[in-house]
């Protein structure tokens, strides 16, 4: 790819300060191509805020003629498992990006070098393996304003630090007897280079190398060399990792690494009425708070899948909200508005009443059943028309129905006409209540002249409601999902008080239209009136469930 075709590229997708870094580096020649990695822990499954990265990260692979590697952090196996590893590709792929062959790497695979490096920095006394307990470690290690103090090993001789190292490696030793530390600088303003822990013992089966090795590198010691040994040019991270990048630097100086990539920072997805600690997330799912990593009110990218999120909207969001160095919050609605724009141009529509109310409609045929013609979209005639039925019964929306309207409502109340949508135009003449005073049918009369929705001679009407034939509608479960925590800026700390209880509304009465009973209807779909919804995993033949993605209007701007 030429340099112009290269900035043009780039131009098309929306320019940030990171890709402005790296269109100047292809140009000074300081890189001749640019390789960009995306480095989750398999310890639970990726959320929104990862979302962003893999765009960031793909995306500027993808546009400056790149590739970005797909790497496992897996260096604590305590925490990670096979499932997770899968369900991160699976996430990757459905969002809409691709590794490549050769490009799908596991901090695990580099194992062996890592330990070769860290006997490197042992030989040249820049490591030493400490017996400190971690609480004496904590205190040692000093506070912001005061410096730490060295450890009573740190000044073991190179022999003895291998001696013990290795024997570390072959287990000799319990969890937390002895940690590898780098010997830097106690007294440095950055904490982080306070003689940090390169490696520690963990006697811990792990998913790939199984029981291998009792000894792992941490994270800060396996990511700039595994970045290194990829060759990867901008190493992407967010903004807390900016304090750590002096280590990063470090170790790289340090080691006789193949490659010298570089580390850029920005700033985290943070969102209203969303946590996205990855602690908070495995605490809602193991405490029973929701129903697993998939639950529709969880900011985890197969939490949106099953609340029928298009991954296209996802990107557009992405997009929309920027690359920053400085951290904020971005409304939920920005979020939802992306939904909205994507499925109002890809879902068809239908007809589904939540809240039966039943409706007879005394002046038509007993027994005479018509086809409606319907329009799938209203704005792509190439998705076609549908026939649904229309009889004597037919269930409306509860609150489309009000016995003592206010001035403002204009739907169906007592002797007032409406127009059915695809129908007729019908007249509420008595209303039929229970024991307890509750209405339950509405006697209606119709309008033969008005099929279609339009009155020969002119009147108009100021509503237009939505129905299913009784005799015809198809009985589901349909669950109304609401943001999952009550306030707006939810604390990670007591999560657990400001769940809103809200956040999942099941109707197991509700009707729909007949085509909705099709187990192969898979689209994103329309409830006229009432929302985005998606078939759920739980739909079965002769069992519809169905889900709401979003609704039509931003509902948290009224509980703001």
């Amino acid at each position: 790819m030429t340099d112009e075709s290269t900035a043009d590229t780039a131009a098309e997708a929306g320019r940030d300060f990171i890709r402005d870094i790296v269109a100047a580096d292809l140009e000074s020649g300081k890189h001749k191509s640019v390789v960009t990695r995306f480095p989750p822990e398999p310890n639970g499954y990726l959320h929104l805020g990862h979302a962003k990265s893999i765009c960031l990260n793909f995306g500027v692979a993808a546009e400056f003629g790149g590739r970005c590697n797909l790497r496992f952090d897996d260096t604590n196996p305590t925490k990670e498992e096979q499932e997770y590893i899968d369900a991160i590709q699976r996430d990757v792929r459905w969002l809409g990006f691709e590794w490549g062959e050769g490009n799908l790497h596991f901090a695990s695979d580099y194992f062996e070098q890592l330990y070769d490096w860290a006997v490197h920095l042992i030989r040249a006394g820049k490591a030493y393996v400490d017996d400190q307990s971690p609480e004496e470690m904590r205190i040692a290690r000093g506070t912001l304003t005061e410096p730490g103090k060295n450890s009573p090993f740190r000044d073991r001789s190179v022999d003895e630090n291998i001696d013990l190292f290795a024997r570390m490696r072959a287990g000799e030793f319990p969890n937390g007897a002895r940690v590898l530390r780098a010997k830097i600088d106690m007294a440095s303003g950055n904490i982080n280079l306070r003689d940090p822990v390169i490696y520690r013992i963990l006697h811990a089966h792990h998913p790939r190398t199984g029981e291998a090795w009792k000894i792992y590198p941490s994270y800060d010691f396996a990511h700039g060399q595994s970045d290194a040994i990829e060759h990867v040019t901008h190493s992407i991270c967010t903004l807390e990792f900016e304090d750590h990048r002096p280590l990063y630097d470090w170790c790289l100086d340090n080691l006789p690494v193949p490659s010298r990539p570089h580390q850029y920072e920005f700033a985290r997805l943070n969102m209203t009425y969303t946590l996205l600690s990855k602690r908070v997330l495995t605490e809602l799912v193991r405490g029973g708070y929701v129903s697993g990593w998939d639950d529709p009110r969880m900011p985890t990218l197969a939490g949106l899948q099953r609340r029928g999120i298009p991954a296209e909207a996802l990107r557009e969001f992405v997009k929309r909200i920027g690359v920053a160095k400085a951290n904020s919050t971005v409304d939920l609605s920005m979020f939802d508005f992306a939904v909205r724009e994507t499925l109002n141009r890809t879902a068809q529509r239908r007809m589904a009443v939540l809240r039966p109310l039943k409706v007879v409609i005394e002046n038509y045929p007993e027994g005479q059943v018509e086809q409606l013609d319907a329009v799938n979209h209203p704005d792509d005639a190439s998705l076609g028309n549908r026939q649904i039925p229309f009889s004597r019964e037919l269930y409306i929306e509860h609150e489309d129905f009000m016995e003592e309207p206010p001035k403002k409502f204009f739907r169906m109340a007592p002797g007032r006409e409406v127009r059915l949508r695809y129908g007729y135009f019908i007249t509420c003449k008595d209303v039929v209540k229970n024991d307890k005073g509750e209405v339950v049918e509405l006697r209606c009369t119709y309008d033969p002249e008005t099929r279609g929705g339009n009155a020969p001679d002119g009147r108009k009407v100021k509503a237009t409601i939505h129905w299913v034939s009784a005799q015809h509608a198809v009985q589901a479960e349909v669950r109304v999902y609401e943001q999952l925590f009550a306030t707006p800026t939810p604390e990670a700390a007591n999560f657990a008080s400001q769940i809103n209880p809200n956040s999942l509304e099941v109707s197991t009465g509700a009707m729909l239209e007949p085509s909705l009973a099709s187990d192969t209807f898979d689209g994103a779909i329309q409830f006229e009136r009432q929302g985005y919804f998606c078939r759920d995993k739980d739909f079965a033949p002769g069992k519809p469930v169905f889900n709401r993605t979003v609704g039509l209007r931003d509902s948290y701007a009224k509980l703001a």
